[in-house]
Formats: structure tokens, C-alpha cells, sequence
């Protein structure tokens, strides 16, 4: 870890280098806990994005009841912290995982997501055989068309098997409203976000009738939360980009402020309208939005190859050199800050604190 960098300012410290303004996430993290809690709904971010332990920490503390995890990897990194209250939302699948997931439940409460009757038995023995019953959500396909069973019946029936299994614990449903991302106007995302989330709510229901306990309805990413979240009868929102934000959420409509940059460094001034940086694919994904460089005034247009950022001007310029310093704000920080071994922690430009990235590479 690059502790030496600590009390530099971050213009001194080499470059590509993934950072993170301490005061805007911070400020990030109390907005978003402020806006849920409002809203009489609980907070349990998604750490795919952030896979910093630090973090989490630090929005458990500003109100968030747990995290969200994508894989049982990052569960066990994020346990080993001490974050005691973990969602997998995500399907643990086959004997070896079924094995270090069960283990993992005698340390930490982690609760996990079933779509089939298959997983919900090989969980169910892995149960069984540690002495002890593994919390699950029924996830639901409220027309992301990904994973899930069914809204209705189908969720229902295996909810109750769920419910009887000895080595499980059923505590309620989830879902997943990701395609309304697709609309960018925001009436019409909202209104496929409320069609989505009544067929969670209603399955909810629909369970309780037949005297299952749902404690828990999960759903809601940043790019749907500001919708999600206000929907009667959800327990608790997932969104965890909303701490960084990013060009792809900003596109969204979402009006945190970008904590989460990439600074790079000039290293070819070819033509006066265009400037070569050392960040490129490898250090900035570009896949579900382009990142953009800060304080250069009208950029014309931005191109990656694998090591290389060149920006093409609109006009020629001459105020950045062979040497400078450019800050990008990342096009989608989920896919960035898993290409870092280490993360910056900034304030008022000079570095306070590396994180090691602790969930990077954390893919089983």
C-alpha cells in the first residue's frame, strides 16, 4: 500500500491513480441516508462499486442498516472487517460456495437470494450440516428478466418451501428494477419502476396471505432509488453508487456530487487541440459511459485505447503541458474502481488515507 503518498498533495502522487473526495462522499453518504430515512425506509448499499471495507463502515455509521454484496468473495472480505449484516443479492450456487457461505453464517448474518428449488435444497443440507439456518430472500423477476422466479404463484410456492426447509430461514423477497434504466426520461422511468416494484409489493402480499413472514422487500439501485424508495411496502433500498456518483448515474438525473476521479498525467501535446494522457481502458472503464476531464472547457470529444486518454478540444489550447495534471470524473465507478489496487482518500487536495481495495478480484 502506498502510505508514503499520505500528507502529499494528490497532484504530487503518481499517476493513474483512483481517488476519492473524503468531504463529497461523506457529504454523499449523509444525503442519501437523510433521503431514506425520510422516507421511513432502511439503507443497505451496495458495495460491488465501492469494495472498500472503510467504507461501508462509514455509511453503516451514518445510518445504513448492512451492505449489499454481489458475491460471496466480497461478503467474506466485508465479515472480516466486521460488517456483521450482509445481503448477497445474488444466487450462491454449488458445493464449495454452498459450503464457505454456510460457514460464513456462523460468523456474520448474511442472508442470501434463491430463484430455484434446486439451490434453496443444496443451501437447505449446507444448513443442516453446520447446525445452523441460512437467512434467504426470494428473488423476484419484476421485469429485468435476469434472475428470478416469477412474480405471483411461482414466488410463493418457493418461498414456502423455503419457509419449511430446516437449514433455512426465509425472511421475504427482492427484486431488481434494473431495466428501467433504460428510459432516460424520468416519468417514464418512473412509471416502469412503479409497474416493477407493485409486482414485488403484491408478491409480498401475496405471501403474508399464506402466512409466510416477510420481514424484508429489497430492491433499488442509484440509477432507480429516488422511485423505488418511495413505493408503500419496501423495507429497504440497495443503491450504493449514489456515494461516488459518476457520469452514467449523472445521466440518470442524479445530482450527488462526483466524488470518485481518476487523475492522470499529460504526457504528449502532439497538436494544440489535442492532449494525451496516461489513463486509459485500464485505468477508466468506458463501457456504460465515457468518463470526462475536468476544468478544460469545451471538449469536443474523448477516445481510450489501452493506455492512453486522448481528449481532442474545441479550441486549441495551451494551459495544460507535457507534466500536468488532468482529473477525470469516472464514466461508471462499479467498473473503475475494480481495475485499482488502491484508492486515494482526499481532502482539501492533499491525501489522508489509501484504502486497499480489498474486494478487487473477489469474483467467487
Amino acid at each position: 500500500m502506498s502510505n508514503y503518498f499520505v500528507g502529499s498533495r494528490v497532484r504530487e502522487v503518481d499517476t493513474p491513480v483512483l481517488t476519492v473526495d473524503l468531504d463529497l462522499m461523506e457529504d454523499n453518504i449523509r444525503r442519501a441516508s437523510r433521503f431514506f430515512r425520510d422516507l421511513a425506509v432502511q439503507w443497505r448499499p451496495h458495495t460491488k462499486g465501492q469494495k472498500v471495507p472503510a467504507i461501508a463502515h462509514r455509511e453503516i455509521a451514518a445510518g445504513a442498516i448492512g451492505i449489499t454484496c454481489a458475491k460471496l468473495g466480497e461478503a467474506e472480505v466485508m465479515a472480516a472487517s466486521g460488517v456483521d449484516d450482509i445481503l448477497i443479492a445474488n444466487q450462491i450456487v454449488g458445493a464449495h460456495k454452498v459450503r464457505r457461505l454456510a460457514n460464513l453464517c456462523r460468523q456474520v448474518r448474511v442472508t442470501v437470494a434463491v430463484d430455484s428449488e434446486q439451490n434453496a435444497r443444496e443451501l437447505d443440507e449446507a444448513g443442516q450440516n453446520k447446525g445452523c439456518r441460512i437467512p434467504v430472500v426470494v428473488e423476484v423477476d419484476v421485469g429485468m428478466e435476469r434472475c428470478g422466479v416469477a412474480p405471483g404463484e411461482p414466488s410463493v410456492n418457493l418461498s414456502r418451501m423455503v419457509h419449511e426447509a430446516d437449514g433455512l430461514q426465509y425472511v421475504g423477497v427482492m427484486g431488481w428494477e434494473g431495466h428501467a434504466r433504460r428510459y432516460t426520461d424520468p416519468s417514464e422511468r418512473a412509471a416502469v419502476c412503479e409497474q416493477a416494484i407493485s409486482l414485488l409489493v403484491e408478491t409480498a402480499e401475496q405471501c403474508r396471505r399464506e402466512g409466510l413472514p416477510v420481514h424484508i422487500v429489497s430492491c433499488g439501485g442509484t440509477g432507480t432509488q429516488e422511485f423505488s424508495a418511495r413505493y408503500p411496502g419496501i423495507t429497504e433500498i440497495q443503491a450504493g453508487g449514489i456515494i461516488f456518483n459518476d457520469m452514467y448515474y449523472s445521466a440518470l438525473g442524479l445530482r450527488h456530487q462526483f466524488a470518485l476521479r481518476v487523475m492522470s498525467t499529460v504526457i504528449s501535446r502532439p497538436h494544440p487541440r489535442r492532449i494525451v494522457t496516461d489513463a486509459g481502458k485500464k485505468a477508466m472503464s468506458s463501457d456504460t459511459a465515457v468518463p470526462y476531464p475536468c476544468d478544460l472547457g469545451t471538449v469536443k470529444n474523448v477516445k481510450f485505447s489501452a493506455e492512453h486518454g486522448t481528449i481532442i478540444t474545441e479550441e486549441p489550447m495551451d494551459d495544460r503541458q507535457v507534466g500536468d495534471r488532468i482529473e477525470w470524473v469516472v464514466g461508471y465507478g462499479d467498473t473503475t474502481v475494480s481495475l485499482h489496487d488502491e484508492m486515494y482518500g482526499i481532502r482539501s487536495g492533499r491525501v489522508e488515507v489509501v484504502w486497499p481495495i480489498l474486494g478487487r478480484g473477489k469474483l467467487r
